[in-house]
């Protein structure tokens, strides 16, 4: 009989970063040029196949860049077991908006053992650069990333492969809390574990000027 499971999961970063952009083509395969931005937060869904015995449902939870400012977020987050953190590779304001994001994020939810939400970067609108971005493996670490991803939902790039990263995680912890409450059993990796990305966790230690800056005129 197969399990189903319903995730919340979180997309936050700056207004304009390409959020709503990146909930379309992940669960709709769409994009547009011209989406609204939007106010409050919007909702999506989306339907894995798993596995052969598991169905799992992500509730994307699409929250507006201004919101941080205001007090809605601690509403907003509540229940939520996982983030994308996203930031504009085009605009460096954004991306020093993601630690600002992320310690939001801590300090207004937790999972039920005590640990911070799993959440994965996302450089977006990738395909507005023409060079490789630095990698962003220290940075992730040193913050409490598990992933980080260049991505573009134009086209269609590694988002699928984020989801999937921030939702094994999501996975391992669900075991890890199982195994807590059995104290017979083996505990399972959880939210320490090397997410397995081609860009995950391991070099630099911040952007220090615009993405653009790192590229070679």
């Amino acid at each position: 009989m197969q399990q189903e499971l319903l995730f919340k999961v979180l997309v936050v970063g700056d207004l304009g970063v390409g959020k709503t952009s990146i909930i379309k083509r992940y669960v709709h395969q769409i994009f547009s040029q011209h989406y609204r931005a939007t106010i409050g937060v919007d909702f999506a869904l989306k339907v894995l196949q798993w596995d052969s015995d598991t169905v799992i449902r992500l509730q994307l939870w699409d929250i507006a860049g201004q919101e941080r400012y205001g007090n809605m977020t601690r509403v907003y987050y509540r229940e939520a077991v996982g983030a994308l953190v996203v930031f504009d590779v085009t605009r460096a304001s954004t991306f020093e908006a993601v630690l600002r994001w992320k310690d939001d994020l801590d300090s207004k939810v937790t999972l039920n053992h005590g640990r911070p939400v799993p959440a994965v970067l996302l450089a977006n609108k990738s395909d507005q650069i023409s060079c490789q971005l630095p990698k962003l493996d220290f940075f992730c670490r040193e913050n409490g990333f598990v992933g980080w991803f260049e991505t573009s939902a134009k086209e269609n790039r590694n988002i699928d492969e984020a989801a999937r990263c921030l939702v094994e995680h999501i996975m391992n912890n669900e075991e890890s809390s199982v195994s807590e409450r059995e104290p017979s059993s083996v505990l399972l990796p959880g939210y320490a574990s090397t997410a397995r990305s081609p860009e995950n966790c391991s070099s630099c230690l911040k952007i220090q000027t615009s993405v653009e800056d790192s590229c070679e005129m």
